[in-house]
């Protein structure tokens, strides 16, 4: 089984376990998976198993004033004495509350360690900063049960960027678009730095690539599955093959030829939906359509950032 679908049925066999030992504080307990590792994405398989793979799932309890320290640990050993090994996999050791991917975890300290707030209310420089993979891993995988509802609710707080946030990181990474793709990969290639010119590549990859997820409305994940993610996006996934031909190969003459209307074909795509998302009017060039996102944000903080804050 994958990973979510393995710890959902793990929670499904053993998760009563818990409730038979815990009537009294049951009301106040979440259950579910998230957070690091492939199986919070879904992206899991049998390659995926050779480390940090383990049967089993999160409990998630709030702080000491509700859910004190005694029963928290009584929780852990509890969960500690549940089957060791499910569906081929073998569970780790237990580490103390909160130490380890699964078994109990304070819900505020699980937030705090991704988005830097226990209650998952940030500041608008906080929303621009944060790198989207933390925000996807507050609120990816499942959440089988949720009697408090306190996980559920700050899930939904981050569950995606507030809209002016989603405009000035358009904003950013279409500046960045015409910067490095547009502009300087030609230059490179031009003076014959055909390293520089790869860079000027990655670097147009890597915000067409974050453009597309947030005209999704989807957070980027972590560099190495942006890829696999981007490939389930509704909107732009046909984009995943340009993107990976331009970083995989050579600046000779003709192939940097081929590349530059790649990136022009690119620039087109992204410029139809920012306008089927009436984002953008008439401008054509990815920097002139930084501007245009730019100036369309309501908060007048957000909106007078310099442009590339959002990157």
């Amino acid at each position: 089984m994958r990973g979510i679908e393995g710890a959902r049925e793990y929670f499904r066999l053993y998760g009563k376990k818990i409730k038979e030992q815990f009537p009294d504080v049951i009301k106040y307990l979440a259950f579910g998976i998230c957070g690091q590792g492939s199986e919070c994405l879904g992206f899991d398989d049998e390659i995926s198993r050779d480390h940090d793979f383990e049967p089993g799932f999160c409990i998630f309890l709030p702080d000491e004033d509700v859910v004190g320290r005694k029963t928290a640990f009584e929780l852990e050993r509890a969960y500690s004495d549940l089957p060791k090994e499910f569906d081929g996999a073998k569970r780790s050791l237990v580490a103390p509350v909160g130490g380890s991917r699964r078994g109990v975890i304070r819900i505020s300290e699980f937030f705090e360690a991704r988005v830097g707030e226990g209650d998952g209310r940030l500041s608008n420089r906080q929303w621009l900063s944060i790198p989207e993979f933390y925000l996807l891993e507050a609120t990816n995988g499942e959440i089988f049960e949720d009697n408090y509802g306190l996980m559920t609710e700050i899930r939904k707080r981050l569950g995606r960027f507030p809209e002016d946030i989603r405009l000035k990181k358009l904003a950013s990474n279409l500046l960045l678009c015409g910067q490095s793709g547009r502009y300087n990969f030609q230059r490179c290639i031009s003076h014959g730095e055909t390293g520089g010119a790869q860079l000027a590549v990655f670097e147009f990859v890597n915000a067409a690539m974050k453009t597309v997820f947030l005209l999704n409305r989807k957070y980027c994940p972590f560099y190495k599955w942006s890829f696999r993610a981007l490939k389930g996006l509704d909107k732009l996934s046909q984009l995943s093959d340009s993107f990976e031909f331009l970083i995989t190969s050579d600046n000779d003459q003709k192939t940097a030829a081929l590349k530059a209307e790649i990136i022009e074909d690119i620039c087109r795509m992204l410029t139809s939906e920012l306008r089927a998302q009436k984002l953008i009017g008439g401008e054509e060039d990815p920097e002139l359509q930084a501007y245009a996102v730019n100036s369309s944000i309501s908060d007048p903080e957000i909106r007078n950032m310099n442009i590339l804050a959002g990157v």
